[in-house]
């Protein structure tokens, strides 16, 4: 499998847990978001991913997933272990849904497309959009950190697809000085996922295109 990455990029950064975790073989190929113009934006990656986002996966047949849920529910099927949802319905829900208020709340408001165009179209300055930034961060940290109790993870001895994207938006948050000591619980939670090699090889400072 070929996984189209950026090493900065929080959703690519999920996707390369859930590979380490289930033990999958795969290939990173590299997708500067900001090198000549957004390589995402080239029409050989356009061709391959038709949102020009990271991450993309390409199976060994040839197909392409994209949306880094869609990539590990996929994964999950496949590989069933180890689980990434928990067993048990109503936690399942409570897990999905955190990762939901990461991907769906929190992400697009703060990823490279929306804050150039705040900048751009919009001609807001830097201040200001570092405000829109850390205002939409700490809104949905205040609402997961409400919803767990960690023990070490999100939801108990298991890692669950909550640990994979809360561990990479609190990289997003020290990214660009957000301050979240406030969140002890998910301190806490990403001190535990930082035990595992899955994690530490997913992080975006080991990456091949690390800068």
């Amino acid at each position: 499998m070929k996984l189209y990455s950026y090493f900065r990029s929080s959703a690519a950064y999920r996707a390369r847990i859930a590979l380490n975790l289930k033990g999958l073989d795969y290939e990173i190929v590299p997708i500067h978001l900001v090198k000549d113009g957004g390589q995402h934006r080239r029409a050989d990656y356009r061709a391959i991913n038709p949102q020009m986002r990271v991450p993309a996966l390409r199976l060994p047949n040839g197909d392409v997933l994209i949306q880094s849920l869609a990539i590990i529910e996929y994964l999950e099927e496949i590989a069933p272990n180890p689980a990434l949802l928990p067993a048990d319905p109503v936690t399942r829900a409570h897990a999905r849904a955190i990762a939901l208020i990461v991907a769906c709340d929190i992400h697009p408001l703060n990823n490279s497309g929306t804050l150039a165009y705040v900048r751009g179209p919009l001609e807001q300055q830097d201040q200001a959009v570092n405000a829109w930034y850390a205002h939409w961060i700490v809104t949905g940290l205040e609402t997961i950190e409400a919803m767990i109790a960690p023990g070490p993870y999100a939801f108990g001895g298991q890692v669950t697809v909550a640990d994979l994207c809360i561990v990479p938006q609190l990289a997003n948050a020290r990214r660009f000085n957000v301050p979240i000591q406030q969140f002890p619980r998910l301190l806490g939670v990403e001190a535990a996922c930082q035990q595992l090699e899955a994690f530490e090889r997913a992080r975006p400072e080991r990456q091949p295109d690390a800068e």
